[in-house]
């Protein structure tokens, strides 16, 4: 059975991965601390709303879209995979803050496949709510992973 971000039950199952993190979770690879992963997952999010927009250059606009099937079709992302500018933070953010703002905004998802807003991605280009579902949950399941969520 293939999980849903729009399945209230698999959703919650999600927030319930998110509200286990902690201030002390420690990524097991890569660079993002605990509050640095929730924002840049909750930016991503936010772009599936129309509410974050993102600057793709020409050249990464055509690999995307020519890559989009092979990283959709994958079981799960791999570690490290490369990540837009736009989602990248040197700084810290108040860790209850951005965890709030993240299961908010991912329960936003249980309102159905009319949730989604944006059905051309700057990067991935054409997006239907069953690629919006399989790209939000493998890379929100990635990053709480990264944290042994």
């Amino acid at each position: 059975m293939t999980k849903s971000i729009f399945n209230q039950t698999d959703n919650q199952e999600i927030i319930t991965r998110i509200q286990s993190l902690s201030l002390e979770s420690k990524a097991l690879w890569g660079k993002m601390s605990v509050d640095q992963m929730l924002k840049h997952l909750n930016d991503a999010i936010l772009v599936s709303f129309n509410e974050k927009e993102l600057q793709v250059p020409f050249i990464f606009r055509i690999l995307g879209r020519m890559m989009k099937g092979s990283v959709l079709k994958q079981p799960e992302f791999s570690k490290n995979s490369p990540t837009a500018k736009e989602f990248k933070y040197d700084t810290n953010f108040d860790f209850e803050t951005v965890k709030n703002e993240l299961i908010s905004n991912f329960s936003r998802f249980q309102q159905g496949e009319q949730a989604i807003k944006c059905v051309n991605h700057p990067f991935w280009g054409k997006m239907n709510a069953n690629d919006w579902n399989n790209l939000q949950w493998k890379h929100v399941d990635h990053h709480l992973r990264q944290f042994g969520a």
